[in-house]
This record gives structure tokens, C-alpha cells and sequence, in this order.
């Protein structure tokens, strides 16, 4: 495929338009690699592990939902040298789609509310709520455990979620006048955990917004590279 046309069907796929205003620069075609792309990677995060892996796996395009160039670049090492030479060395194109892909019919939240089992779903700002139809240790159980609860542990009727870090009060006041009982996403601060009005449910970053790219990947016929961050519990 030639990799303009990739680009636009990225770009159907999640609208750049629908996305935050802080994406501004940060999403779309990010790293120019070879005009023909046959083999597509897909990841969350575009590190200096799925980078080479892509390499080894001979892509022409490696989709990802987070950049790695955050920051205007004034010099390029550690991390940042990782991920770029595999992919300038070996003409591999970077895109990514973040907010827009949060949003997007089928998307980030979309796949979270549908592996969580919710029902009636319907939109946020950023996000969505539903109807749950398992229980809270049931849903835990779908996103890999690492959930914690603050506030009440009781079954939620009701659950909005945001992929990724969603904890903002006005998120959450959106989602209690949608009806939901609970609210999951990831890295809640302590203020915001002491003032909310219903119950925080967090579970990390990764296990949030990754099934929403691996989802991505099995749709498309892509290779989807998973590079989970070491998390360990201790005792």
C-alpha cells in the first residue's frame, strides 16, 4: 500500500479532528518512512523495544497511540535514539493516534466498555458509561487485575470509563450526571480521589488503553507487538 493512502485511512479511522488540542502537532504521520508499506506494526507505545521489533518484523508503518516526541526535540539521545534509529535505519513510517482514537467509534474507550461487558453504552467528553453487567471483581479480572478501589467496593450499576489517565474532576462530575455509579481509569492523584463523589476504580495505563490497539491490530490484519511495562506487587 502506498503509505499516502495508509495515512488516509488512518485518518478514517480516527479523525484527527476529534482530537484534544494538546495532540496539536503530536499526532498523525510523525516519523516520514518508505512510500510503499506492506507490513503494518502496531503498539501502544513507540519504545526502543517495539521499534526494533517492528524492524525485525520488516514494517513499513508502526501505528502507535502514544508519542514519542512529546517535547520539541533540541537533542537526540537515550530514549529518543532508541526508538528513532531502528526506524530511520530500516524506513519504518511512525503514526500515531491518541485522543482522536480515545474518541473514535471503535476505539480505545469503545474497546475497554465492550471487554468490561458494559451495555447501553454511550459517550463522554472523553470516554464512556455503561450499564455493567459483571461484577467489579469480574470486570478486574478482564483488564488483568492491578485495580484498585477508592471508596465504596460495592457492584457499580452503572461505570464510565476513560482509557488512560481520565481521573479529572470534570470528567468525573460529567460522568455523575450521566448516572454512573463509578468511575475506572488510571494514575489517580490524592486530591482527586478524596473529592470525588463516587468511587475511583484504577487500573494502570497500559492495561486500559492497550486493548484498544490490540483491537486495532486484529481488525486490520496487523502485527500488534505488546510491551508491557514491569509492574510488581510486593507484598
Amino acid at each position: 500500500m502506498d503509505s499516502a493512502d495508509l495515512v488516509a485511512h488512518l485518518e478514517r479511522i480516527a479523525p484527527p479532528e476529534l482530537a484534544e488540542e494538546f495532540d496539536e502537532g503530536r499526532i498523525g504521520l510523525i516519523v516520514e518512512g518508505r512510500k510503499d508499506v506492506g507490513t503494518v506494526c502496531c503498539a501502544l507505545d513507540a519504545t526502543p523495544a517495539v521499534a526494533e521489533a517492528a524492524a525485525r518484523a520488516g514494517a513499513g508503518m508502526l501505528v502507535v497511540h502514544h508519542t514519542p516526541i512529546w517535547e520539541p526535540v533540541t537533542a537526540v539521545r537515550g530514549t529518543t535514539t532508541g526508538v528513532l534509529r531502528p526506524l530511520l535505519a530500516h524506513e519504518i513510517g511512525l503514526y500515531v493516534m491518541h485522543t482522536n482514537f480515545d474518541r473514535a467509534a471503535g476505539g480505545v474507550n469503545d474497546t475497554l466498555a465492550r471487554i468490561l461487558g458494559l451495555e447501553e453504552v454511550r459517550p463522554m467528553s472523553l470516554g464512556r458509561v455503561g450499564t455493567c453487567t459483571r461484577t467489579l471483581r469480574e470486570m478486574a479480572t478482564q483488564i488483568g487485575g492491578n485495580v484498585r478501589v477508592y471508596g465504596d467496593t460495592r457492584d457499580p450499576a452503572t461505570l464510565a470509563v476513560v482509557g488512560g489517565s481520565g481521573f479529572d474532576p470534570a470528567l468525573i462530575d460529567e460522568a455523575v450526571g450521566l448516572g454512573a455509579e463509578a468511575f475506572l481509569s488510571a494514575e489517580l492523584k490524592h486530591h482527586v480521589a478524596r473529592s470525588s463523589p463516587i468511587p475511583c476504580i484504577e487500573s494502570t495505563h497500559y492495561a486500559l488503553e492497550a486493548p484498544g490497539m490490540q483491537a486495532l491490530a486484529e481488525r486490520e490484519g496487523w502485527q500488534y507487538i505488546d510491551d508491557r511495562p514491569q509492574v510488581t506487587t510486593l507484598p
